[in-house]
């Protein structure tokens, strides 16, 4: 037999790779002693047994029991720790916040009870997204499952977004997760969030020497806030706040499935309230708009210059102007020269009276000149009087310039 089935048959060699390594080494020895045969291969387990008795092989059966099993208790515990810290490194969200006032744990899967409300898309576990061809790298696993509830929210407000490992109490993500936070809104679809739906009203990277994520670490899970824009149309609509950590990002998911860049998205239902007339105006797609090839998301967290780090993503709307004013003015001027004569009769001036004047009587010549020139602008005065002024009577001659 050879000596990879007597050590499969060999006590405890099953145990770990460790101890199978040693059965080997410990056979390899025993062939090299005068006294072992292949005629006896029973004697040889004998013999080898007997090797580790062997007080100069510093082995006893007790020695080799206990170290057998503080090998794979070790090797339980390390692979447990490495799981429970693997899981323990990611992160979903919890609960919506408007204007810094919780409205309640809103995890879809209901985590708060039954009497909970449900208004996120909650994923069933809090692994991260790194297939950007996936579906669900826009709200994530169960992004397309609608829930009964929507957070209301006016125009203008500002929420901010709370997360969690797990559960509220948790810790919020590991700090090995460095990378930017950012948030996204659409009209309400019932589908995963897929397709061309997508605007930008918020965004934080790095800045004074930290990365988005460590100032949501510091704010015990509470992202930044962002304001809704406050000229947006009434109406239902979801929102998308997502973590990009970088831990891994010095390659790509399609290069090395292992690792890359880990997304952590959460779609959130919200009913907005208010006068505005906009719709977000973007029309951002992740499985096209994300690519492996962006510096945003292929990032070497560890050599790469973070104060030039740019967010993957479009600019950031933050909605229109809203209401305007306008005023405006004007002027003209003018002058002119003539001259004339004539004989006839004249009206005089019209009288600021509003009261009916009586005639006078008589007859009269006269003549005169004169001359002038004006500028002025508009429309002339209206004169202070509404009633037709009777003429006088009488006769006379003259001429003039002007």
């Amino acid at each position: 037999a050879s000596s990879s089935h007597r050590c499969h048959s060999f006590p405890f060699s099953q145990s770990l790779s460790l101890s199978f390594w040693l059965c080997h080494t410990l056979i390899l020895r025993t062939r090299r002693s005068p006294k072992f045969t292949q005629a006896q291969p029973q004697k040889n387990k004998i013999k080898i047994v007997f090797s580790l008795l062997n007080p100069k092989n510093n082995f006893s059966p007790r020695n080799l029991v206990t170290t057998t099993v503080k090998m794979r208790f070790s090797f339980t515990a390390a692979a447990l720790s490495a799981l429970v810290g693997y899981s323990a490194a990611h992160t979903l969200t919890v609960d919506l916040h408007v204007n810094g006032k919780t409205t309640g744990d809103g995890d879809g899967r209901g985590v708060g009870g039954s009497g909970a409300k449900k208004y996120i898309r909650s994923p069933p576990n809090n692994n991260p997204v790194k297939d950007l061809s996936s579906p669900d790298i826009a709200c994530n696993v169960n992004g397309g499952k609608p829930l009964p509830d929507f957070v209301p929210v006016a125009a203008g407000d500002d929420i901010t977004v709370e997360w969690y490992h797990n559960n509220p109490g948790d810790s919020t993500i590991a700090e090995s997760h460095k990378g930017p936070v950012l948030t996204y809104i659409a009209p309400y679809t019932e589908g995963p969030g897929t397709g061309p739906i997508w605007t930008k009203i918020g965004q934080n990277g790095y800045a004074n020497g930290k990365w988005a994520v460590d100032n949501l670490i510091a704010n015990k899970g509470v992202s930044e806030p962002v304001k809704i824009p406050a000229s947006l149309k009434a109406g239902k609509y979801l929102i998308r706040q997502e973590i990009i950590a970088h831990h891994e990002s010095d390659t790509t998911y399609d290069v090395n499935p292992a690792r890359g860049a880990q997304f952590y998205p959460s779609c959130i239902q919200i009913e907005v309230t208010g006068t505005g007339s906009e719709v977000p105006p973007q029309n951002f797609d992740f499985q096209t708009g994300y690519t492996y090839a962006d510096p945003g998301i292929h990032f070497n967290l560890y050599s790469g210059d973070a104060t030039t780090y740019k967010i993957p993503g479009p600019e950031v709307w933050t909605g229109g102007a809203g209401a305007g004013s306008g005023s405006g003015s004007g002027s003209g001027s003018g002058s002119g020269s003539g001259s004339g004569s004539g004989s006839g009769s004249g009206t005089p001036p019209v009288p600021s009276s509003t009261t009916r004047p009586v005639p006078n009587s008589g007859s009269g010549s006269g003549s005169g000149s004169g001359s002038g020139s004006g500028s002025g602008s508009g429309t002339p005065p209206v004169p202070s009087s509404t009633t037709r002024p009777v003429p006088n009577s009488g006769s006379g001659s003259g001429s003039g310039s002007g």
